[in-house]
């Protein structure tokens, strides 16, 4: 047997586990027909009977072995691949499927047979009339079928009646076809095997008119334009709409939304509050119909920023002298320019001596454009100008035209300077003085400020040295400082290289000149001492250290309390001393005087040593002010000392008698005396007149209680003014809550039952107190009266901060040892109240039969112990109310 599908080479193929050398044919002979035969192709022509869903293709297979595996060939989707059972009706076109059964036996045998069906055509059940919209341009025709029904197999063929126009199989494109016109179209399929062609299906679709909202128009504007743009209708970038749509935007703001004709917008207001960009205006014209949707028309209108480049500059290379040339990379920055967008930029511009127009693309970022300049246009001594041209966006939109300032700047080349002809002048000096250098034969040098590198060699030696010099019509004046030409005898100056300061230009040079340095006096060992005196004592200068020297000029002057101009002085040396008393016209006032020795001349040579660094100074002091002081007074009990008198001090001394010269020790107790101070400068020595001050020492007594005078009746609410009224003193009574530390009580504070209090006798002057105070014990029980109390005959203790206790005022003052008990209507005793717990809270604390628990509403009872006087207790009865 041979297999009739396509997809097969071979029928059967058989594994065992022999070597192949000992197959025989009878080996494959026996795994035919396990899978059963090939079928003649099998019928379906009607798919839409029920029996087409359950077609068990194993009945085509013949004699068969169970267990097999089928496979849609063709994958057609209508196969169970597990039970062999086919629903045609899942087959979605008309035409010949095949199925394979395939069954492989345990010895290795495999065998597969194929089953081929042919399923006839069906081309559904029309729907009613079809409504599309005009601008349908791929509308699917087979959308147009009753879905009530099994939908048509599709491949069939659609044909046209009415028009073929807009009709591409089964796909329809309306957008050609008359609005308010209906077109007819069928649907064929042809036969197959033995099932005839089905019967053909009419659609009729009748087209309806869209909506139009036209079309867009390109809106692009540059930000310079806008003032014209304040009342834009937006009806002006739009095309062939329709009236009567509403236009809506896209966050601009611009239009009324309670206003569907509102069509006008401030362009200019759009491009202030938002800045440039695209913005996005929507035209919706709604259908009048129930086929086509409503149509929308988007129109952008484009802002773009004109770039204003005024007040940019530009920066290039600084200044360089020529022999850097080679080694430069020349480069230029755009800068100071407001409000340009980063991004990618293109600047053209020209080169002064290049006619050649430059181009290049870098980046603008943060305001600043950077771009190389090319080297080769740089090669000799001068000015070259770098001049822009344009400056582009490459992300320009071609709207705008940008303000491009002249923007312009130069790179200098400067030449280095040339010393062919120069020479040099210096004369003879003293020694530590600046030589004085003219440097001529430079005529081809610029005026200006140049530096040299120099060097000394003979009696100074010093390498490397550098300085500014300034040439003005080809010379030089300058010093060489003394500092650095110290010694005496001929000194070389030789200068090796001078550049131009404003250039930064160097070149060398070798230029040399001698010069003669003569010895100064010398007062390497020179000191000056000058003595403290009091105002108008001689003040003598004595100079030391003068060596060999044998007659000097000295110029000084002073400074600080007294000043003067600079004098001259001639003196005579001898053995290397000189004086010189400073006159008493230069010396009108007190108080620290510098003496500045400026400088020394020998007299002999002429050379002048300056000094500036020689100086002393001297005090010329003045007698201290005689004390101002006062009569004294001060407390016993403040054991004041002479510390304590005023004035005081380092500077101050106080002594008992006109006549001692003995100072009296800061420590030395005060008694009612007279006592007499001056003033000494400690460290003149210079003393003041004596001053007089008598002292006072106040000594309080300790004041004494009257007989029974802690004694007072509480309810007359004693003071402590009724307190002080108990005491005898020499001054006023003043009381405290401790005999040290204490506070000061007022007189109107109340006294407390058993409060202890500590009075001392005082006088106004500097707060004086006794030495010791008066302790007194207040008792507030001195009352004899015997006054009706008023007792309450109830309460309430319901914890709303109103009679919520029970107690008898006042009644500690008059019976102080009393005692109050409460009973309940039984006899039993519930709490008891005394002086120092005088208040019923309804709780029968004192109960022997209660756990302080809160006592009922209801009437109790109590008897009151007053305990003095022999007098009966009292009884009543009192109401609970809770």
């Amino acid at each position: 047997m041979t297999i009739k599908s396509p997809f097969f080479s071979t029928k059967v193929v058989c594994f065992v586990v022999f070597s192949f050398a000992f197959l025989s044919h009878s080996a494959y002979s026996q795994c035919e027909g396990i899978a059963g035969t090939d079928n003649v192709a099998l019928d379906i022509c009607d798919i839409t009977n029920i029996s087409s869903r359950n077609i068990d293709l194993k009945t085509q297979l013949g004699s068969h072995s169970a267990g097999g595996t089928w496979r849609d060939e063709d994958r057609s989707g209508g196969l169970n691949r597990t039970t062999g059972i086919l629903n045609a009706q899942l087959i979605r076109r008309s035409g010949t499927y095949h199925y394979s059964y395939t069954v492989t036996t345990s010895s290795g045998c495999i065998d597969t047979a194929i089953v081929t069906v042919r399923v006839g055509g069906y081309t559904g059940v029309p729907g009613a009339n079809t409504s599309i919209c005009n601008t349908e341009s791929a509308y699917n025709l087979f959308e147009a079928f009753n879905g009530d029904f099994l939908p048509p197999q599709i491949g069939g063929t659609w044909v046209g009646n009415t028009t073929s126009l807009g009709l591409n199989n089964n796909t329809l494109n309306t957008i050609n076809l008359n609005p308010g016109s209906t077109y007819e179209y069928t649907y064929s399929i042809p036969a197959i095997g033995s099932c005839p062609a089905p019967p053909d299906v009419k659609i009729f679709v009748t087209i309806y008119r869209s909506p139009r909202a036209g079309t867009p128009d390109e809106v692009k504007l540059c930000s310079n334009e806008l003032n014209s743009y304040t009342n834009y209708n937006l009806f002006d970038g739009l095309v062939g709409e329709d009236a009567g749509g509403v236009w809506r935007e896209s966050g601009t703001n611009e239009l009324d939304d309670t206003d569907d004709t509102d069509s006008v917008v401030n362009i200019q207001n759009i491009y202030n509050t938002r800045g440039p960009g695209f913005y996005r205006f929507t035209y919706t014209v709604l259908s009048d119909n129930n086929v086509c949707v409503d149509q929308t028309s988007v129109l952008f209108i484009t802002l773009e920023k004109q770039l204003d480049y005024t007040g940019a500059t530009l920066q290039v290379n600084a200044p360089i002298c020529e022999n850097e040339r080679v080694t430069t990379d020349f480069s230029a920055s755009i800068r100071n320019v407001v409000a340009i967008p980063n991004g990618v930029y293109t600047v053209t511009y020209t080169i002064s001596g290049n006619s050649t127009v430059f181009s290049t693309t870098q980046n603008f970022t943060n305001n600043v454009f950077t771009f190389p300049l090319p080297s080769s246009n740089f090669n000799a001594v001068g000015n070259y100008t770098i001049t822009i041209l344009n400056i582009e966006s490459a992300t320009t939109l071609g709207i705008c035209t940008n303000i491009i300032p002249a923007i312009a700047a130069n790179i200098v080349i400067n030449p280095i300077p040339q010393t062919n002809n120069a020479s040099l002048l210096i004369n003879s000096i003293c020694q530590s003085t600046n030589a004085e250098v003219t440097l001529s034969g430079i005529s081809n040098l610029t005026d200006g400020d140049y530096s040299i590198v120099y060097s000394l060699s003979g009696s100074n030696s010093l390498a490397n040295q550098s300085m500014s010099i300034t040439v003005r019509a080809g010379v030089a004046s300058f010093q060489i400082p003394a500092s650095q030409i110290p010694n005496v005898g001929n000194t070389n100056f030789i200068i090796s290289r001078i550049t131009n300061l404003a250039t930064n230009c160097t070149n060398t040079a070798s230029i040399v000149s001698s010069f003669l340095i003569k010895a100064l006096p010398d007062a390497r060992n020179l000191s000056v001492a000058i003595r403290a005196v009091c105002k108008d004592q001689p003040i003598v200068v004595e100079l030391s250290g003068l060596g060999n020297l044998t007659a000097i000029t000295i110029s000084y002057s002073l400074s600080g309390a007294n000043t003067s101009g600079v004098q001259m002085v001639p003196l005579l040396v001898n053995a290397g001393r000189a004086t010189y008393t400073i006159p008493n016209s230069l010396l009108t006032n007190t108080g620290t005087t510098l003496f500045n020795l400026q400088s020394l001349t020998d007299s002999n040579t002429s050379c002048l040593a300056l000094m500036n660094t020689i100086s002393k100074d001297f005090v010329i002091n003045a007698l201290p002010n005689t004390p101002i002081t006062s009569n004294q007074e001060f407390c016993k009990v403040q054991n004041a000392t002479v510390a304590s008198l005023v004035p005081n001090g380092l500077q101050y001394r106080w002594f008992n008698s006109l006549t001692s010269t003995t100072a009296l020790p800061a420590a030395t107790v005060l008694q009612s005396a007279n006592y007499y101070v001056k003033e000494v400068n400690a460290t003149t020595g210079c003393e003041s007149g004596l001053a007089l001050a008598q002292v006072v020492i106040n000594e309080l007594q300790t004041p004494v209680l009257l007989q029974n005078g802690e004694k007072f009746c509480g309810l007359d609410l004693p003071t402590i003014q009724s307190l002080s009224s108990n005491v005898t003193s020499n001054g006023t009574v003043v009381w405290y809550n401790a005999a040290i530390g204490g506070n000061l009580l007022p007189n109107t504070a109340l006294l407390i039952d058993n409060g202890i209090y500590y009075g001392f006798d005082s006088i106004n002057t500097n707060n004086c107190l006794s030495t010791t105070p008066l302790q007194v014990i207040v008792s507030l029980t001195n009352c004899d009266a015997t006054p009706e109390f008023f007792i309450p005959d109830g309460f309430s203790p319901n914890g709303d901060g109103v009679n919520d206790t029970f107690s008898i005022p006042d009644i500690d003052f008059i019976y102080p040892n009393y005692v109050l008990e409460i009973f309940n209507r039984y006899g039993s005793l519930l709490y008891t109240a005394n002086k120092n717990k005088s208040k019923w809270d309804g709780t029968s604390s004192d109960s022997k039969t209660s756990s302080n628990g809160k006592a009922p509403e209801g009437v109790y009872f109590y008897v009151i112990h007053f305990n003095k006087g022999g007098i009966s207790p009292k009884q009543g009865r009192l109401y609970l109310n809770r």
